[in-house]
């Protein structure tokens, strides 16, 4: 049996570009002989289409879709993703499901089992579980048709009390077909792995993992679908981060017809959970992740242009270099922006970088601006001392003018703030925090420069000076982040332990962490939910991402 996966970009709610690129594909394993086509999780409609789904007009769409979708299954058989309606009255109006499609017909519909309601997913929201599971015949095979987590679930998992395959398996099926929308992140792709060889191990079954390729604002999907012969090798893989449509034979025996790419004693066995922060982790995949999220944002968007503060430090430079990459240089105008506390090499390192990467870039001195600020605000603030305030009126014209360059030229800003500012406050609303899209929003400082030395990875495009200097905000004379905040080194582990890894401050000291610092740092934390909640959207490179991933009360009192 000939059975393709394909691996495709979806842009939500797109019927006409989703619909066309399913059956360019279909028509495409056509020629090539193929038996059955998989695609994945809600490919007609795009994941998720969150509450997209409570509009009649749009489930409609979705059954159009379909409708012309199964007149190109005739020769071969078609597994497309798609809501369906729930027929009974009780439980949720509908089911998260794979359609199989073939001689122009609807020959059986699928429902997910397991709905998954945390971190990014919300599924329970909107869909009912499945409540009856059955094969599907096909050319002399029974086909076990899952979705996306009914894999995650193998008995095991106390989130669910149905584990699908154990209801399937009691119909002898032959082969495992899973349709999934699996986001990114850098422990996913060895997560995958070892629930795919799990499940295989289980049931002694070949499986076919086709999953979702492309960006959805926040959520990356990296595509990386997999397929497994019934003793757990890894023999086929699709690339991560770009569309594909590839081919495998399926033998009798249920072995692959094509080489063992990884022998089950070398797939992992659990999962990846790292206990401490490791910046250099999947470094390449966290940088393929953010070059997608933000091309397809502004494709997806209709945006072709952005724009970006560059200070001649680290986060902007590291946000240039991969926008450059993801939207061609000539696209992406840099703004430097020095104020009096700006030092030359500041200005002298940001203008080698646009150099480097052939980016257009304009220098605006702030001094008169913010110099304008003080004398209209003189007989209000009189004569208190310079603090805090003084800094984010520097922050604040930066902003206005990037966001009025922006509203001239059809610019969308580029926010360059880190995990690590915005876990601790470390970022002014209204300026620095100003943006459509937050590039570098879910990597710490650390990871920051991890990604640094892998752009310079062939050659230096990001000078060195600006990856070995001392960070600095440059809003007053002098001025360095360890000012403010503890040693990247020391806090980027801290708070990996409690936002990664939910660990409360008894068990953070417990690793050694000094316990002033501890309460401090977990305070800064709690009493900047405000501040992040007006953030833009963060491209999602984490298990654990600020905004969509992570739900917490801003006047919540908890550690505050």
């Amino acid at each position: 049996m000939k059975i393709f996966l394909a691996q495709q970009n979806y842009h939500i709610g797109n019927f006409e570009s989703n619909t066309q690129k399913i059956i360019c594909a279909i028509e495409e394993a056509k020629k090539q002989g193929g038996d059955i086509i998989l695609f994945s999780e809600l490919s007609v409609c795009g994941y998720a289409p969150k509450d997209f789904l409570e509009f009649d007009d749009f489930i409609n769409k979705c059954y159009q879709a379909i409708d012309e979708i199964r007149q190109h299954a005739d020769t071969i058989a078609v597994l497309v993703g798609a809501p369906d309606r729930n027929p009974v009255r009780e439980g949720k109006d509908l089911f998260n499901a794979a359609y199989f499609l073939y001689e122009k017909e609807v020959k059986a519909v699928a429902h997910k089992t397991c709905l998954p309601n945390y971190d990014v997913f919300d599924e329970y929201r909107y869909f009912e579980p499945a409540y009856d599971w059955k094969v599907v015949e096909f050319k002399g095979k029974k086909l076990a048709i899952t979705i996306c987590e009914d894999i995650w679930n193998l008995g095991d998992n106390p989130m669910y009390r149905i584990c699908p395959m154990d209801e399937l398996m009691k119909q002898q099926p032959d082969l495992m077909l899973n349709l999934s929308a699996s986001p990114f992140d850098y422990t996913h792709d060895e997560d995958r792995k070892a629930t795919i060889k799990a499940n295989v191990t289980k049931y002694k079954l070949p499986l076919f993992y086709c999953n979702a390729v492309g960006s959805q604002t926040e959520v990356v999907f990296d595509g990386t679908s997999y397929v497994f012969d019934k003793d757990a090798n890894l023999c086929g893989k699709l690339p991560s981060f770009q569309s594909s449509l590839q081919s495998f034979i399926l033998n009798d025996d249920g072995t692959i017809d094509a080489p063992v790419i990884e022998p089950a004693s070398r797939v992992p066995d659990k999962e990846l959970n790292p206990l401490a922060l490791e910046e250099n982790l999947n470094i390449e995949q966290v940088h393929d992740a953010i070059v997608m999220g933000i091309k397809d944002y502004f494709t997806k968007m209709g945006f072709t242009k952005a724009i970006l503060g560059s200070s001649g430090g680290i986060d902007s430079a590291v946000t240039l270099a991969l926008a450059c990459e993801a939207l061609g240089a000539e696209h992406v105008r840099a703004v430097l922006m020095p104020s009096e506390f700006s030092t030359d090499h500041s200005v002298n390192d940001a203008v080698i970088l646009s150099k480097n990467l052939g980016n257009p870039y304009d220098i605006v001195p702030i001094k008169n601006i913010y110099d304008c600020f003080i004398q209209e605000l003189q007989p209000i603030f009189k004569d208190l001392p310079f603090s805090i305030a003084e800094e984010n009126i520097q922050s604040r014209s930066r902003g206005n003018l990037l966001m009025a360059i922006a509203n001239k030229f059809g610019y969308i800003l580029l926010n360059t703030s880190n995990k690590s500012e915005l876990a601790t406050g470390y970022g002014t609303l209204y300026g620095d925090m100003a943006g459509g899209l937050g590039v570098l929003g879910d990597c710490y400082k650390l990871q920051v420069y991890a990604l640094a030395r892998y752009i310079n990875r062939n050659g230096e495009i990001i000078p060195e000076n600006i990856i070995t200097k001392a960070p600095s905000a440059e809003l007053r004379p002098g001025q360095k982040d360890a000012d403010s905040l503890p040693d990247y080194s020391i806090l980027d582990k801290l708070l990996f332990q409690y936002i990664e890894r939910r660990q409360g401050p008894k068990e953070i000291k417990a690793q050694g962490f000094d316990a002033a610092l501890v309460d401090r740092v977990l305070r800064m934390v709690n009493i900047n939910e405000y501040k992040r909640n007006q953030f833009c959207p963060i491209i999602r490179i984490s298990p654990k991402a600020f905004g969509v991933g992570r739900r917490v009360p801003i006047v919540g009192k908890y550690l505050a």
